[in-house]
């Protein structure tokens, strides 16, 4: 939309001055206090503004400060203007400035002002000033000697808030200025002051406006302190001097304020000021004048007038300075400029400084007639002043004047032009009041709210931008947030249920394997069956019956490695699993992080799972242990991990008690006895407890099959070898190979009833051949059957052993805290492939909840900043609408007393 609350560079109230009004005696004094009261109020409302402002700029937005250029590159239609800002130069917006008719200039857009006519924006050109600030402007040009040219130079040195900062203190300035308005408008006086550069005659020219030689004058500068002439009447009738004291405030009244002194000493005093240039005096010169009131200026019977002689500009600084500051509390000036110089770098800086409040200025050009070519001088001068003071080269025929002040001090010597001066400037200070006293307050306001509207508009267009930028940037950014925050409790239950899974199916597959395992080596067979790992790994052949135990070692160490070689099997499954599992995190990370969110870089190595180091030693029974020392299977910043490279897993001899790691490698269960050849208790069990092994092995296939193998195996081990059990035990061999080698069953029984058949003949005579059978069937069944019954015989001891030693090692209590070597091996297994999910879920969880994070973070600075646009797109369009309203009450229009005549 159009920007129609931008203005431009400050304009006057009314561009020329309107036709004055003739008023009566009694009506001057009315009209005059409307004017005044309507100013103070403006002077009031502004100061609020500026208040505000900075209340504004420092609480609530930074108020950035704009600038403006014509466009260069080609021929632009009228009012147009590049819009930057000096902490951004960069970036410009081109924008068409318009002026209405209450002078005050708007801004629109380029594409809003495609329809306006040529000719229009034609006319209003040469009305448009150059858009810049005249009160509020900032000097940002940096660089050697500040010969920048663009306040580029400066963006490296000042930021935004140091910018604002600068500002703010301008600001500052300003309102201290305003401060001092009120009290001259309502004061009833008007101050007059005379200055100008190094010996251009000032004093000469306020001495003849009095019409004697009061002030010191030399061809060297004398005048070093400010001297206001004021008419003696207001001492009563006393001429004198009164030196102000230091630090002191004047009061007329109060002679602690100020010394006395006589006329005749005031060279003297201005002398010994020249000494002390480090403090700038203060004198007030009470003089009578007893010309009539018609002809005098300080005794004019209408106001009262001082006049102040200022030190010259390009003195020092420190007068220069206090120059400066003493014109903002005056009403005219005057400045004396010489013929012979013109206009210097002090006189044009201090013009342009003045021309901020008094658009109205009274140049006196002396030493006039020294100059031959007066028609040149003439032209130089008002062209300089048109520069410098476009309202005063207006009206120069009333403001301007050439004269010789030195001739006007000749007695009984006309001198026409110096009367016209004189003329002019008691009409301009006397009749024209309305003009040189309130008129100056009004060009300063004006100005001012020229410069806050500037200010305005272009903060009003920022604030648009931004609040504009903050709602797309909100369009994308809330609708991510949103979705994340609904998918938030979906993502952590996947993750739960990925973990749950993985673990699950880890922890079965272990299960199913090593019960498979146990029960293979039961029979006497290899616990792995994987035909990749076969080849590597196999039964012994049977070396004869001289190395059975040998033999009986070596098939033990094999069913170990086996047993082993199943753990890493079911490892290696549980590494499968846990790779798909990790997999299964990848994949919801890519449907439940938002897009330029980072993901996880790292590489899951599966081999680094269950990998460390284990080391021999003893546990607290003495019996071969292992001493853990593991490292974590999960990369973290401070632990190896299984998303890197990680080294071999190491087992070294001894194994972990209770676990069946390294089982090949423990001393405890590769001894060999001969049990491991003649197991008699399984012999004894088979014969006469056939129901409860049976019982027994069903079991060990079940959940609780542990419990039972357990109690078998103790039951084995521990039960003492009796008389009657070596002797049952015999029988059932006997009755094994007899039935197997002879067949006779009667001379089974009859070996039986031992004891009834001694006596018999007949028995007798079947002794010999039944020793025969009996040593037959015996070194039958060491040749054929033992090679077969070895393995299977080894295999149920070192099943039972490994179940027995994981019960008595197993560091527990009770039979309800001991696990078995499965149910032991499921839980690592387990928590190992917990650790690893839970771990990538823990990093996409952490990712995740910081990219939520960071989105609400984003979401709450646009809403701030869309809040904060929105509210500062409404003040600023309220401070433009509010300068508007100010500036239409700045109108100054001069009222004159009806023939009256000066």
């Amino acid at each position: 939309m159009a920007q129609s609350y931008f203005p431009g560079r400050a304009m006057s109230p009314v561009k020329d001055f309107p036709a004055e009004r003739q008023l009566k005696v009694e009506d001057v004094q009315e009209a005059y206090v409307e004017q005044k009261d309507r100013l103070v109020n403006a002077i009031d409302s502004t100061k609020s503004i500026l208040e505000n402002i900075r209340v504004f700029n420092r609480d609530e937005w930074v108020v950035r400060y704009p600038q403006f250029k014509q466009p260069t590159l080609e021929k632009r239609p009228s009012g147009r203007r590049s819009l930057s800002f000096a902490d951004d130069p960069l970036s410009e917006t081109e924008v068409v400035l318009k002026q209405d008719l209450s002078h005050s200039i708007s801004l629109a857009t380029v594409n809003e002002d495609e329809n306006s006519s040529p000719a229009a924006a034609a006319a209003q050109e040469e009305s448009l000033l150059s858009s810049d600030f005249h009160v509020l402007r900032l000097d940002l040009k940096l660089g050697v000697n500040g010969s920048a040219s663009t306040a580029a130079s400066l963006v490296s040195q000042l930021e935004k808030a140091s910018i604002a900062n600068l500002l703010d203190e301008r600001i500052a300035t300003a309102l201290s200025h305003v401060d001092k308005l009120r009290p001259r408008v309502e004061d009833t006086s008007s101050k007059v002051l005379v200055t100008g550069d190094l010996n251009a005659g000032k004093s000469t020219f306020v001495n003849a406006l009095l019409r004697r030689e009061v002030m010191p004058v030399d061809q060297q500068p004398c005048t070093t302190a400010f001297c206001e002439v004021h008419d003696a009447a207001e001492n009563n009738g006393v001429e004198e001097v009164h030196i102000i004291n230091e630090g002191a405030t004047y009061d007329i009244k109060d002679s602690a304020t100020y010394t006395r002194a006589s006329l005749s000493t005031l060279e003297d005093i201005v002398g010994d000021n020249d000494t002390t240039p480090s403090h700038q005096r203060m004198l007030k010169i009470y003089l009578g004048d007893a010309r009539t009131p018609s002809e005098s200026l300080l005794n004019n019977g209408v106001v009262d007038i001082s006049l102040i002689d200022a030190p010259g500009l390009n003195r020092d600084s420190l007068k220069t300075t206090a120059v400066f500051a003493r014109q903002e509390e005056i009403d005219v000036v005057v400045f004396v400029v010489s013929a012979e110089n013109h206009f210097t770098l002090s006189a044009r800086d201090f013009l342009a400084n003045a021309s901020k409040e008094k658009a109205y200025l009274f140049i006196v050009v002396n030493k006039f007639d020294q100059i031959k070519n007066k028609d040149k001088c003439k032209r130089l001068v008002l062209q300089q002043i048109k520069e410098l003071s476009p309202r005063t080269y207006e009206d120069a025929e009333d403001l301007v004047h050439f004269v010789d002040s030195a001739q006007a001090l000749q007695p009984y010597t006309a001198n026409p032009a110096f009367d016209d001066l004189e003329s002019s400037l008691r009409s301009f200070v006397l009749v024209k009041r309305s003009k040189s006293k309130l008129l100056p307050v009004s060009t300063y306001l004006s100005n001012l709210l020229c410069d806050v509207e500037l200010l305005a508009g272009a903060n009003a267009i920022v604030a648009n931008a931004e609040l504009e930028q903050a709602k797309k940037e909100l369009e994308v950014v809330k609708p991510v947030l949103e979705k994340m925050k609904k998918g938030r409790e979906g993502l952590e239950d996947k993750l739960e249920n990925v973990e749950e899974d993985g673990v699950a199916t880890a922890s079965n597959k272990t299960k199913l394997m090593l019960v498979d395992a146990l029960d293979r080596v039961g029979q006497g067979k290899l616990g792995a069956t994987t035909s990749s790992t076969t080849s590597s790994l196999s039964l012994p052949t049977y070396p004869g019956l001289l190395n059975v135990l040998d033999y009986a070692r070596d098939i033990r160490k094999a069913l170990l490695s086996s047993l082993d070689l199943a753990v890493k099997l079911a490892e290696d499954e549980a590494r499968l699993t846990t790779c798909s599992g990790v997999d299964k995190i990848r994949g919801l990370a890519e449907e439940y992080l938002p897009i330029g969110v980072e993901r996880n870089r790292r590489v899951f190595m599966p081999e680094a799972m269950f990998s460390g180091m284990r080391r021999a030693g003893k546990d607290k029974n003495g019996k071969g242990g292992m001493m853990k020392r593991r490292q974590s299977s999960y990369h973290s910043s401070s632990s190896s991990s299984s998303f890197s490279s990680s080294s071999t897993p190491t087992v070294v001899a001894g194994g972990l008690a209770g676990l069946g790691i390294g089982l090949a490698q423990r001393p405890e269960f590769l001894e060999t006895t001969v049990e491991d050849l003649f197991d008699l208790r399984h012999q004894f069990w088979t014969h006469f407890g056939k129901g409860h092994e049976e019982a027994s092995l069903s079991s060990s296939s079940s959940s609780s099959g542990k419990k039972a193998l357990v109690k078998k195996s103790e039951y084995e081990e521990d039960a003492p070898l009796t008389a009657l059990g070596l002797m049952s035990v015999g029988l059932g061999t006997l009755t094994m190979v007899g039935g197997q080698t002879l067949g006779a069953k009667g001379l089974i029984e009859g070996v039986i009833r031992v004891s009834d058949l001694w006596g018999n003949d007949t028995a007798r005579k079947w002794i010999a051949p039944v020793l025969g059978a009996v040593t037959l069937g015996g070194i039958v069944y060491l040749i054929l059957e033992l090679p077969n019954s070895v393995p299977r015989t080894v295999g149920r001891r070192v099943r039972a052993q490994i179940l027995s030693s994981h019960g008595s090692n197993g560091g527990g209590g009770g039979e309800e805290e001991e696990e078995g070597f499965v149910e032991a091996h499921v839980v690592r297994i387990g928590k190992e492939t917990r650790k690893v999910l839970r771990l990538a879920s823990w990093d996409l969880k952490s990712r995740f909840n910081n990219a939520l994070e960071e989105r609400a973070g984003e979401v709450r600075s646009r809403e701030e900043m869309e809040k904060k646009a929105g509210n500062a797109h409404r003040y600023f369009g309220g401070v433009s609408e509010k300068t508007r309203e100010i500036r239409g009450m700045l109108v100054v229009e001069n009222v004159v007393v009806e023939g009256v005549e000066v």
